[in-house]
């Protein structure tokens, strides 16, 4: 059940992170989306929550730290693929 949660939040993270870079709601790509969401999940919201002084728990720090670290993420695997394609 926590792998489950885990994929989900992945995905909204990614998904937020594509909206906010100007992606509307349907050009996401749901691939991308979970990709850029777990890793920034990762390490956005750890270092978020540590940085907070909150540990490992599930607070608000985290999840923010997690949008800002998938919006990092999909940022720089944008530049990527542009680079990439010239």
């Amino acid at each position: 059940m926590l792998i489950l949660a885990i994929l989900c939040f992945g995905i909204l993270a990614g998904g937020i992170a594509q909206l906010i870079l100007g992606r509307s709601m349907n050009d996401i790509d749901w691939t991308t989306a979970l990709v850029t969401g777990l890793i920034g999940s990762f390490v956005g919201g750890l270092l978020a929550s540590l940085l907070a002084g909150d540990g490992l728990a599930l607070r608000p720090s985290g999840l923010i730290g997690s949008v800002v670290g998938a919006l990092l993420v999909a940022y720089v695997g944008g530049l990527w693929a542009r680079r990439s394609r010239a």
